[in-house]
Order: structure tokens, then C-alpha cells, then sequence
């Protein structure tokens, strides 16, 4: 019997857990995307200066690069599904301010001057706080769940899935989004369907039920004050980095998704793209903000029924490469139907490199480490969408917003020439069932009991 014969494409799906994270999971991812497409639009619209929403994206950006790693030290020392539960009611609280927030500025409770730009950008950073713990938390959380672990079968499968619940919101999020506003000419009611749907994911996590608890008992902290206190966090919050150094082909993986996306940061400037190139407004916004993810919907369905990857690294890297070529064709593109198809195959290619990437750290991630490795991984993957989107916003200042996207295809072309060399263990990388060796002589338990000195 061949291996896809035996392949289960409905092995997590199968399981309660898996579908209650799911369940969840799709209508919280949408209302982020949502979310994030009206702010675009927002601030766009209000300020005509693209400028603007790089801006938007360092204030996400600069809480996560901040205390992404502290986080992962916490989501490792506390029960994790507890901490996405509390992580989606941050998420439902910050929408409710945005709502709140936006509403004050359509009807200029704020004042003159540029009191609702700035309020804007508190409140999207006070959004980046709950992002802070959300990456972390959900994917530490996930091999907990799935019966077998992160080596199962029905692991590989749930990431798959995964994937393709996420590209399922991307796409029906920005484009509920787009209509909404188009209908309204407001963006606050976005902002409150986040919020009742990061609520929705809070509550069906409440009744997920792990299989293992990976926390390590001697590490398992009693109190707020023993998550917080230097003593703790510190001795613990690098031990993620230094275990993605150790493995080779993790650290190029995350690296080159950091600079392809920060060179490639398209997404960025579709909100000019919309208004002032293609001419489609907010409907036609939504529709290319959602264009990459249907493209990696149909990849995410085609990766679920084909099974794991025999040639990892060559995939990885080749799908990045098409992931250039795409961005350019978007980049030069004057029509809104090759645009739209250039977006989606670009989002075809990304879906590969994220499920490599996803399975890739988890299968080669000891359990005692995943939220810390999430957690660095989550400033990689957090921080270059936002800082890619500021480099995009500041380049399309100097060279127009067409020039800036086709340098960015070109540089993410010569990212993947160079990461053939610099790591060549990743264009060496074969099937990814192989699993994290711990060093021989790991770090020891940190005995928080003892008193401070």
C-alpha cells in the first residue's frame, strides 16, 4: 500500500479537541483580519498618506519584538490553554477600545489636530500586547492536544488544517470587512465583531482538554509575582534562541521568511493599491486582501490530501522564490483580474513555506521549550509582516508605491540565493519527522520556591 493510501486527510478533524481549537480558532483569525483590514482603510482614508500605515504597523510590531520572549517564558511556566483563554479575552477587550476609539473619531469627539491618529495607534499597540502571548500560547498549545504529539500523523495533519482554517477566515474576513464598511462608511463595527469573536475562541477553549501537561512541574510557578520576577523569566528567556541556533535548518527557515517578508511586504500598501492604482475602493480592497489566501486555501487542501513533504528544504526554498516572482507581477500589474491572480498564487507558495516552517519547529522543538521557541518565532513572523510593511510604506515615500513592491519581489528573489548558501543545511532538508536532540548536558530546573536573594 502506497503512502497516500494510507495517508488520513481527516485524522486531526476526527478528534474533539482539534475540533473545538478549530471551531473557535476560524471566526477569532477573522475578525483579526477584519480588524486589520478596516484599520488599514481607516487611517488610509483619513490621512491619504501611505506613510501612515507603516506606522500602523510599527506600533503592532514593537510590543511583540519587545516582549515576545518574556512571554514565552510565561507560556511555559503556566497551564497553556489557560493562557489562550486569557490571551483571546485581551484580544476582545482591545477590539472593544478600537470600536470605542474609532467611534470617538468619526463623530470628532477628539478634538482638532491629530489627537485620533495618535489615539489609534495607542490603542492598535494595546492590540500587540494580546498578540504578545497569543502566538505562544496557541502553537505550544496545539501538540498538547492532538493525541500521538507533535510525531503523530494527525499532528502533520492538524497543522495542515490549520492552515487551511486560517486561509478560510483571510479570505472571508477582509472582504466581510470591505463590504461592511462600503455599507456603513464606518469602520467601528469591525472592530466589535472582533471583539464578540475573540470572546467565541476564549469560550470553546475553555473546554479543551490536553493529553499531557508539558509543563515542567519544578519550573510551574504558583503566583503572578513568580511568572514576573527577574529570578524567574531570566534565566529561562533565552533558552529558545539558543536551541533554534542549535538547529540549523529551523533557524534558516524562520530567517528566510523573515527577510522575504520584510523585502516582500506587498500587503502593506493595498490599501493604496485600492484607493489610487487600481481604483476599487473598499469592496475591491477586501477583494485583494483575501486574493493571497484563497490561493493557500486550495494549496492548504492539496498539501492535507497529499502528505508529508520527502524534500523539505528544496520545496521551502523554492516556494519563497515563487513568492517573489509573484509580488512583482503584482507590483507592475494595471488590472484588477491579474492582480487578483497574482495575489493568489503568491499565497499558494506562502501556504507551502508555512507549513514546512510549522511542523519543521514543532517536530524539532523539545516540549519544556515551545513556548519559548513560539515565542521567538513570533517575533520573527509577527514583527517582519509589520516591519516589512513600514519598509514597503517608507520606500514607496522615496520611489512611488510600484517601485517599492518590485524591489521588494526582487530582493526576496536574492534572500533565497543567498540562504542556499549561508544555510545550506536547509536546501539539504529531507523529510521533517525527525526530532530535536536536547544537548547533553541541558540547563537545570530553575527552583523558584527558593527565596530571591
Amino acid at each position: 500500500m502506497s503512502a497516500i493510501s494510507r495517508h488520513d486527510p481527516f485524522a486531526a478533524i476526527k478528534q474533539r479537541n482539534y475540533r473545538l481549537f478549530a471551531t473557535g480558532w476560524m471566526p477569532a483569525s477573522m475578525g483579526l483580519q477584519m480588524q486589520a483590514t478596516a484599520l488599514g482603510w481607516e487611517l488610509y482614508a483619513r490621512t491619504g498618506d501611505p506613510l501612515s500605515l507603516g506606522f500602523m504597523g510599527l506600533a503592532r510590531a514593537l510590543p511583540v519584538i519587545a516582549l515576545s520572549l518574556p512571554a514565552g517564558r510565561i507560556v511555559d511556566l503556566v497551564n497553556r490553554r489557560n493562557a489562550l483563554v486569557a490571551t483571546q479575552i485581551a484580544f476582545a477587550l482591545a477590539s472593544v477600545l478600537l470600536a470605542l476609539g474609532s467611534f470617538a473619531w468619526e463623530h470628532d469627539y477628539l478634538g482638532e489636530g491629530g489627537h485620533g491618529i495618535w489615539l489609534m495607534y495607542a490603542l492598535i499597540a494595546c492590540t500587540s500586547f494580546a498578540r504578545v502571548f497569543n502566538g505562544p500560547s496557541r502553537s505550544s498549545l496545539l501538540p498538547q492536544i492532538i493525541e500521538g504529539g507533535p510525531t503523530a500523523p494527525a499532528f502533520h495533519n492538524a497543522l495542515t488544517w490549520n492552515s487551511g482554517v486560517f486561509q478560510a477566515a483571510a479570505i472571508i474576513g477582509p472582504m466581510l470587512a470591505g463590504g461592511i464598511i462600503a455599507i456603513t462608511k464606518v469602520a467601528w463595527p469591525v472592530y466589535a465583531f472582533s471583539a464578540c469573536a475573540s470572546t467565541g475562541f476564549a469560550f470553546t477553549a475553555s473546554f479543551i482538554h490536553p493529553h499531557i501537561d508539558a509543563r515542567d512541574k519544578s519550573e510551574s510557578a504558583k503566583t503572578i509575582w513568580e511568572l514576573v520576577r527577574p529570578k524567574v523569566l531570566l534565566p529561562g528567556m533565552l533558552e529558545g534562541i539558543r536551541h533554534m541556533h542549535r538547529e540549523r535548518a529551523v533557524f534558516g527557515a524562520i530567517a528566510l521568511d523573515l527577510f522575504a517578508v520584510i523585502l516582500g511586504g506587498a500587503t502593506a500598501l493595498m490599501p493604496v493599491y485600492a484607493a489610487d492604482i487600481l481604483h476599487v475602493g473598499p469592496v475591491g480592497l477586501g477583494a485583494l486582501k483575501s486574493a493571497p489566501f484563497v490561493g493557500a486555501l486550495v494549496m492548504a487542501v492539496i498539501l492535507a490530501l497529499r502528505g508529508p513533504f520527502k524534500k523539505a528544504g528544496p520545496t521551502l526554498l523554492w516556494s519563497v522564490a515563487g513568492f517573489g516572482v509573484c509580488t512583482i507581477v503584482f507590483g507592475v500589474s494595471r488590472n484588477i483580474v491579474l492582480s487578483l491572480l497574482a495575489l493568489a498564487t503568491l499565497g499558494a507558495f506562502d501556504n507551502v513555506s508555512v507549513v514546512v516552517r510549522s511542523v519543521l519547529v514543532s517536530v524539532r522543538t523539545p516540549d519544556r521549550l515551545r513556548g519559548r521557541v513560539a515565542a521567538v518565532n513570533t517575533v520573527f513572523i509577527e514583527s517582519s509582516n509589520e516591519l516589512g510593511g513600514f519598509e514597503s510604506t517608507a520606500v514607496a515615500k522615496l520611489v512611488g508605491s510600484v517601485g517599492s513592491v518590485v524591489i521588494g519581489g526582487v530582493g526576496t528573489i536574492l534572500v533565497v540565493i543567498g540562504m542556499c548558501f549561508w544555510i545550506p543545511e536547509l536546501r539539504r532538508l529531507g523529510k521533517l519527522d525527525q526530532q530535536a536532540v536536547e544537548p547533553v548536558n541541558p540547563p537545570q530546573p530553575l527552583d523558584i520556591a527558593a527565596p530571591v536573594a
